[in-house]
């Protein structure tokens, strides 16, 4: 019986640790999927901008035409947005989530301008149509800002979780990398001028 404790001592401490590292590694599954969802939601808004973008556009080029450059350049704006194709693998890779996040950028930039000309012209505020696509496009914006805040938090836990020793180990072996941070590029911190 002797000869059968070190065995089971080895035995069962082998055991712990696979359950330790079995716990690990759907703990970090679980938060990479949480990082995911976080980023789906900030898709989910930018989603809802870029559809409703056109329907804002028609309505203030009836009312503003001669603000046609403004216009067009958030019909651009959106344009390049819609032409980059976003993949769970971008979280991952710094270059492709850069340009997503700059393209981003530009358009609200574009949106921010737009809005500034709207304050200028007091007769565009008067048409009902506008008012009403204005208020879901600044809902939508506020929208956009949680989104982003709610994902950078789901990003820090999870780069926490997965760079702090001993889940580190785990998390080489699971193949298990730190996501990128949603970050603003240096056009979008400024504030946007406009011209006449």
């Amino acid at each position: 019986m002797r000869k059968f404790i070190p065995i089971l001592v080895v035995v069962g401490v082998v055991f712990i640790l696979f359950l330790w590292g079995t716990g690990v590694y759907n703990d970090l599954v679980k938060g990479e999927e949480t990082v995911k969802s976080a980023w789906s939601q900030v898709e989910n808004q930018y989603q809802r901008r870029y559809d409703l973008i056109p329907n804002l556009v028609a309505a203030v080029k009836g009312a503003a035409a001669f603000e046609k450059g403004v216009l067009e350049e958030v019909t651009k704006a959106r344009a390049s947005v819609g032409q980059i194709k976003v993949s769970p693998e971008m979280l991952s890779n710094p270059a492709q989530f850069a340009q997503f996040s700059q393209a981003q950028d530009t358009l609200g930039s574009a949106l921010s301008r737009l809005m500034v000309v709207v304050e200028k012209y007091p007769e565009l505020k008067s048409n009902q149509n506008f008012l009403a696509l204005q208020t879901q496009l600044e809902g939508t914006e506020n929208r956009v800002s949680v989104e982003r805040h709610r994902y950078n938090e789901e990003v820090q836990k999870y780069n926490s979780r997965v760079r702090r020793f001993p889940t580190v180990l785990v998390a080489k072996m699971g193949g298990f990398g730190a996501k990128e941070y949603f970050k603003v590029s240096g056009e979008a911190a400024q504030a946007p001028k406009v011209q006449f």
